[in-house]
């Protein structure tokens, strides 16, 4: 007879097996957590679990802030607003050596402000950036590095979806994670400015060098990207500030992108619509996530299984700070295979209690450093995210380039995440 904790390890493997053969991570977390449940309970009552977990995620307060942020990010591409963001970043940057690097990182990094998605960050810097950085002489490898790095600071810079999913598995304020993410995001951007530098000393600058920009050619790309920088300074500085919540602030930057999408006049019937269906089915693939993961969770709990893993690492004697590198290796390895947020929710319910609960790290500072570990596992070969994401937009951008240039990325993001272990207050500066 299979005890408990194995029957919740038997589960465990399951669920990875179901996700590597290719079945949704919903309804693979929804259908191992109710079929081992009943096989733990026998009661087939264990099915009205889906009603309980759906009615929860649908009457959740806090999610209404993941469908408004979606579609700000839709919106935002209709608006043009990306575009704004390199041009300025171009006219400011452009002629500094690596110049179209860096504004790639500093676009990057701006749009994610708006849009909250790495994935989505990276396949319209492609876009953007990729014919840009050709026309004037750019590696390949460069390009891809500076546009895969780049696309993941989409979920580190707020708005960030991911840090809303992570808020609301684990009870923390939003708006504190979103203040937390303020110095870690500036030392990201600098880190990885740092790494195109690193890469023209290693590589050599096959670039062709631009003149600077006259100062009204700037005062020119600034202007025309008024819009955009009020939106993210009424948006962002009303949360900060606390004129108004989380959610109203959400509302409010759909609302000003949207008429900034009507003041141009780009918004047509058709990208209307097709705004807001790849808009509901972002928030119905997020929901039925959450769902799934509720269901999982029950099962898990019910079984022992994470607190049997806890009890076992805490009997190992290890001190809190290797235990701390196991976990950031695991998520490296994890980020590699699964999306941000799947990673996290899939293992939420061994590794918060024992990051927090055993080893007593902050809560806040945790959400931090989790979102920073897990991307560099997005752009960590050979199974990076957004490096596929990258190559499956543009074909002839060859994995080896790719790779060669996502690694001066990499070295950077381990170099941010040993500076933040080393200094975790600063982290929590702002908080």
């Amino acid at each position: 007879m299979m005890s408990d904790i194995m029957i919740g390890a038997a589960g465990l493997v399951t669920l990875l097996a179901f996700i590597l053969l290719g079945v949704p991570i919903a309804a693979s977390m929804a259908i191992v957590g109710t079929l081992f449940t009943l096989f733990l309970t026998f009661d087939t009552s264990v099915f009205s679990i889906f009603g309980v977990a759906t009615v929860q995620s649908l009457s959740s307060q806090e999610l209404l802030i993941i469908p408004l942020f979606i579609l700000m990010g839709g919106f935002s591409i209709i608006a043009g607003m990306s575009s704004e963001i390199y041009r300025l970043a171009h006219a400011w940057v452009g002629h500094l050596r690596g110049g179209l690097a860096l504004t790639t990182v500093g676009s990057s990094a701006a749009f994610g402000a708006i849009c909250g998605s790495s994935v989505a960050t990276t396949a319209t810097m492609v876009q953007i950036a990729l014919p840009e950085m050709r026309r004037r002489g750019y590696s390949d490898s460069l390009i891809a590095g500076s546009i895969a790095g780049g696309g993941t600071l989409g979920s580190l810079i707020p708005p960030s979806v991911v840090m809303v999913v992570y808020a609301i598995l684990t009870q923390q304020s939003v708006l504190s994670l979103f203040r937390a993410a303020i110095v870690p995001a500036i030392v990201a951007v600098l880190f990885y400015a740092i790494a195109v530098r690193v890469f023209i000393a290693v590589h050599g600058d096959t670039s062709e060098t631009l003149a600077p920009a006259t100062w009204r050619e700037r005062a020119k790309a600034t202007g025309q990207a008024r819009l955009t920088m009020l939106v993210g300074v009424i948006m962002l500085g009303g949360i900060y500030s606390g004129i108004f919540t989380v959610n109203e602030g959400a509302a409010v930057g759909v609302a000003l992108v949207f008429a900034t999408c009507i003041v141009r006049a780009r918004l047509t019937r058709s990208n209307f619509i097709d705004t807001l269906k790849k808009a509901a089915s972002n928030v119905a693939m997020i929901y039925l996530i959450l769902i799934g993961a509720e269901i999982y969770k029950s099962f898990l709990t019910l079984s022992g299984l994470p607190e049997a893993a806890i009890a076992w690492v805490g009997g190992m004697g290890l001190p809190r700070e290797a235990v701390l590198i196991i976990v950031v290796l695991l998520y490296i390895g994890l980020g590699c295979v699964f999306d941000a947020m799947a990673a996290m929710i899939l293992t939420m319910p061994f590794i918060y209690p024992l990051i927090v609960g055993q080893l007593h790290y902050d809560p806040i500072w945790w959400g931090i450093m989790n979102v920073m570990i897990i991307e560099i596992g997005m752009i960590t070969p050979p199974v990076g995210i957004n490096l596929f994401v990258l190559n499956g937009i543009q074909k002839d951008l060859k994995l080896r380039d790719i790779y060669r240039g996502a690694s001066f990325f990499i070295a950077a993001d381990v170099l941010r995440i040993i500076f933040f272990l080393l200094f975790p207050g600063l982290v929590l500066l702002f908080v």
